[in-house]
């Protein structure tokens, strides 16, 4: 006989929030006592209340065919892990960028409490009528919900001491800076040579530092500025993604990997399910030409490649030549199953670019934690004005990766 299944929202919502406690991403009380407090299911309206606390994101508003979702409820481990980036408090004022559904803003309204403003925008009238309406009828109408474009933020409500951006812009629009109040935090997923990650940044002397970053995936943003991530296949079902400011000429790489590769073995090993993605942002900060590999199964499968992950490893390109990461299984005699990370590089400077590509991931193992600062200029701060380190240009903003 089978034991009955509790499905109470409140016992779902509570497993949720444990789920998140035990995957290591929730580190504050104050976001936990909001987590477990929301109803996140009268947010999602349309799914079930499984769902509604399942670790997974669901889609509201549909994107044009084939394409990504124009709005979403973002994955609850994700939510738990920028709320804990953005270190909201009581009396604070936050401006959210992307409405989505209201879940995030009522969560928020919690951390800030009555003498906090909460102040969420988002591009889409539908989204953000049903963001109201949800908000309403869960007793968090004293959110303020705009409509209008999120690049501009909310100028008319602002100093914030808190801004969260929830969708995955590709450069820093100069509002969301002048409009963050000094020693304020801009907690933002952004995206640069190729990888997307949830950056916290904290404004100091008119510029932003980072403080902390972490992996993670948003819907893109769409506007001025946001279109400066190229791609383009280099072989069949083999693409790369990189910057507008990055000399990488598609034409020259095309054919690169029909060359026989040199691979390159670092010493450096995981478990399964260990992470490696900090090698990525750290290799940012020393390798103008880092960015991302991407392999359809049928590629690997036809031995034309063999990434570490197939749709999102880190690789070096230089002129006609590159190298990816890659792995090598555990020896089957040993007593823990390791994989050991290396590099396959191709063209004539590839085993050099793989070399290179160990020494970054043999820094990372002597330190597993270590993430490189990020430090954000605008536009047309001259180069004496800047910190030392990689310098990436946006159309906005400038960035400067030190490792």
């Amino acid at each position: 006989m089978t034991a009955p299944t509790n499905t109470q929202p409140e016992d779902l919502r509570n497993r949720m929030v444990d789920h998140i406690d035990g995957a290591g991403h929730l580190h504050s009380a104050s976001v936990e006592r909001a987590l477990r407090t929301v109803p996140r299911h009268l947010f999602v309206p349309d799914a079930s209340i499984e769902d509604a606390y399942a670790n997974k994101s669901i889609t509201t508003k549909p994107g044009p065919p084939g394409g990504r979702p124009a709005s979403c409820a973002s994955v609850p481990t994700v939510v738990a892990m920028m709320l804990g980036q953005l270190d909201a408090r009581d009396g604070h004022r936050v401006l959210e960028i992307g409405a989505g559904t209201g879940y995030n803003a009522a969560l928020l309204a919690e951390l800030v409490g009555d003498t906090g403003q909460v102040t969420t925008i988002d591009i889409h009238p539908d989204v953000t009528d049903q963001a109201q309406h949800s908000l309403d009828k869960t007793g968090y109408g004293r959110v303020r919900v705009l409509t209008g474009d999120g690049a501009l933020g909310a100028p008319d409500h602002a100093p914030f001491d808190r801004i969260i951006v929830t969708v995955g812009p590709w450069d820093l629009p100069p509002a969301w800076i002048n409009q963050l109040a000094p020693g304020g935090r801009l907690v933002v997923p952004l995206h640069w040579r190729g990888q997307a990650r949830s950056v916290a940044f904290v404004k100091q002397d008119g510029v932003l530092r980072s403080v902390d970053s972490q992996l993670c995936g948003f819907i893109p943003m769409i506007g001025e500025g946001q279109d400066g991530e190229h791609t383009g296949q280099i072989a069949n079902d083999v693409a790369v993604y990189f910057d507008r400011d990055q000399h990488i000429d598609l034409d020259v790489l095309h054919g690169v990997l029909d060359q026989p590769a040199t691979t390159v073995w670092s010493g450096a090993s995981v478990v399964a399910g260990e992470s490696t993605d900090l090698i990525w942002p750290l290799m940012t900060g020393t390798e103008l030409g880092t960015c991302r590999f991407a392999a359809d199964d049928a590629a690997v499968e036809a031995g034309l490649c063999n990434p570490a992950f197939t749709h999102r490893s880190p690789a070096i390109v230089e002129g006609d030549s590159l190298a990816y990461l890659t792995l090598r299984g555990p020896d089957p005699d040993a007593t823990e199953r390791r994989w050991e990370l290396g590099a396959a590089g191709h063209g004539p400077a590839g085993a050099q670019l793989a070399d290179r590509m160990c020494d970054q991931i043999r820094v990372w193992d002597r330190d597993r934690a270590a993430q490189p600062t990020i430090t954000v200029y605008p536009a047309n701060t001259p180069d004496d004005a800047m910190t030392d380190g990689v310098v990436i240009n946006k159309h906005f903003v400038r960035l400067v990766i030190t490792a």
